[in-house]
């Protein structure tokens, strides 16, 4: 851990995007504006929901946005601006450890 940093300052986004091409755009502005070090992509899920009433079905991009609690706020709303979805999923999930060297090299490219 780096000087300053609590164990906790590291945070991963689950969300998802209607299209790959979406999800890279996505991630290509989060990643170029400092708001995330990386967005890992799995280009293809299939996502059953209820939306107003109905069980939807649609084919999607998910994005695991690893990002910290201090770029958390710029990085949701360049995220939301961006998206297609009125509501878009952005789930944070707490990282309390994990591989030093990652991690530091992580906090590194947000500092």
């Amino acid at each position: 851990m780096t000087p300053g940093t609590a164990p906790d300052d590291v945070v991963l986004v689950y969300t998802t995007a209607g299209t790959l091409v979406e999800a890279e755009a996505i991630g290509s502005l989060l990643v170029e504006g400092g708001h995330a070090a990386c967005v890992n992509i799995l280009p293809q899920m299939r996502s059953i929901y209820r939306w107003k009433g109905a069980v939807e079905r649609a084919d999607e991009a998910v994005m695991i946005v690893k990002t910290t609690r201090a770029r958390l706020d710029a990085a949701r709303a360049a995220f939301r601006a961006a998206h297609s979805y009125g509501t878009p999923a952005f789930l944070v999930i707490e990282v309390p450890g994990g591989d030093a060297d990652y991690l530091a090299w992580l906090r590194g490219e947000l500092a």
